[in-house]
């Protein structure tokens, strides 16, 4: 590697919306920092199988479903 154009790769904490704790290496903040995360993997609907919700705003959704009903 090229000496002075990478970031520093160093150790950080993150810590979950639970409250556990991981260590890791980063290149964000400085060796030590704690990452305190809002949305990680044991919240967020993508991985925890959550629902996916529809919602109509201006009768969009509707129009749609309207043009597109029979067509399979």
């Amino acid at each position: 590697m090229k000496a002075e154009i990478h970031p520093d790769y160093h150790k950080v904490t993150v810590v979950m919306t639970d409250g556990s704790e991981i260590e890791t290496y980063s290149t964000y903040g400085s060796e030590g920092d704690r990452i305190v995360l809002d949305i990680d993997p044991n919240t967020h609907p993508a991985w925890t199988g959550g629902g996916q919700h529809l919602i109509d705003r201006g009768g969009r959704l509707s129009k749609f479903k309207k043009k597109f009903d029979g067509f399979i």
